[in-house]
């Protein structure tokens, strides 16, 4: 099935043409600027990339430019919008409401609208973006896809926060965790690469600019970093990670800071970025650690070092680990990272290979052969697990 997959955000609009079953990638591209003076970049293999600035008061203009580029006579890729299968739509927060995907109604667009306290900054958007689609492809089904799913199967050991019960029980308080759709997909690939067999214990390192961990047994979340929000866990390109929060209460008590301006911080100025002065970007960060920058070292190696914990703790956790799988824009590309996290796991029986290691956004196992943890590099794809779940809904 041709699926297209839109991604929207408070000012943007991503979207993706696709194929289902073969991966193939027909087109892709961003509108930005929703709002204001608008302005969408459309991206098809083999050609010169269009940029054109467009008018987008709301996502309904955006969704209705990314339709008449899509079927346009020399841009696009279609002759017409009736070739478009289905639509799936990337939803934040799904709260407990939802363990699965699922095929858009009244009802689920309801529910994502209560989970809007639980994701203010990104449900929203998203409601918008299925509104926009609804307007402009009324008879296309539509399905959602929760970043929170995959991660439902967590016991209530591993979910629930120590506060008073009724936080619980009255505001569904507890952890969520997200990149859900990508721990899905490189936990299967790991599963499948590794012979199928029953009950392997994975630990999903999702490195980037948001980082988050998983504990996964024989296919399930049993783990994660993330929290109530994607703020908790490893630092990260600007998040705190976990932190103690009366430090919060410190730094707002002595400048006199609002709750807002504080999670502004935790959320935008901290991480390696806060640590480092220098950038949330780990590329800047290794090119000035190498030129003697000693912030950026420590924002590295504060980075290495967190990653390496959770991972074991979550071998603690499941008693053992048989592959350790790293993926997203770090994990998959930065070799260096990689070294880092492995250096003194070796009491896992985790070995990782030097030469094997310098792989660079491709798949490959990057473990010695002696390793009793296999290591894995598996470059994710969101898109086609969106894809894949919006096919075996609609088919």
């Amino acid at each position: 099935m041709k699926i297209l997959i839109i991604n929207a955000g408070s000012s943007s609009l991503k979207y993706q043409f696709m194929d289902s079953v073969s991966g193939e990638v027909y087109a892709k591209g961003l509108c930005e600027r929703i709002g204001l003076d608008g302005r969408l970049t459309h991206k098809v293999p083999g050609r010169d990339n269009v940029v054109e600035d467009i008018a987008m008061p709301t996502h309904a203009e955006a969704m209705a430019a990314v339709m008449d580029i899509l079927v346009d006579p020399v841009k696009g890729v279609i002759a017409s919008t009736d070739e478009i299968d289905a639509v799936g739509h990337r939803v934040l927060h799904g709260g407990m409401e939802f363990t699965a995907s699922c095929r858009v109604t009244e009802e689920v667009c309801a529910a994502i609208e209560r989970c809007i306290p639980l994701g203010p900054l990104h449900n929203p958007a998203n409601l918008m973006g299925i509104r926009a689609c609804q307007k402009v492809m009324p008879n296309t089904p539509q399905v959602a896809v929760f970043d929170t799913a995959f991660h439902m199967t967590m016991p209530p050991k591993a979910y629930i926060y120590a506060l008073p019960y009724e936080y619980f029980e009255n505001d569904n308080i507890r952890r969520y965790g997200f990149h859900g759709t990508s721990h899905r997909y490189v936990s299967a690939r790991a599963i499948e690469l590794l012979g199928g067999k029953p009950g392997l214990r994975i630990i999903n390192c999702h490195l980037g600019n948001g980082s988050s961990l998983s504990a996964v047994v024989d296919g399930k979340c049993v783990d994660t970093s993330m929290g109530l929000t994607p703020l908790a866990g490893v630092p990260m390109g600007t998040r705190t990670g976990d932190i103690d929060p009366a430090c919060l209460q410190f730094i707002m008590n002595k400048y006199g800071y609002d709750v807002d301006t504080m999670l502004n911080i935790c959320n935008k100025k901290s991480g390696v970025m806060g640590i480092s002065g220098v950038s949330s970007d780990f590329r800047d960060l290794e090119t000035a650690a190498e030129q003697g920058n000693e912030r950026a070292q420590l924002a590295l190696d504060k980075f290495a070092y967190e990653v390496r914990k959770y991972i074991g703790a979550y071998a603690a956790a499941m008693g053992g680990v048989d592959a350790i799988v790293f993926t997203a824009g770090v994990g998959e590309n930065s070799a260096e990272m990689r070294a880092r996290v492995m250096e003194g796991l070796e009491y896992l029986g985790a070995k990782l290979d030097a030469e094997a290691n310098r792989v660079r956004g491709q798949e490959a196992v990057i473990s010695t052969a002696d390793s009793k943890v296999t290591v894995l590099v598996i470059p994710t794809n969101e898109e086609l697990m969106i894809a894949q779940d919006t096919a075996a809904l609609c088919q």
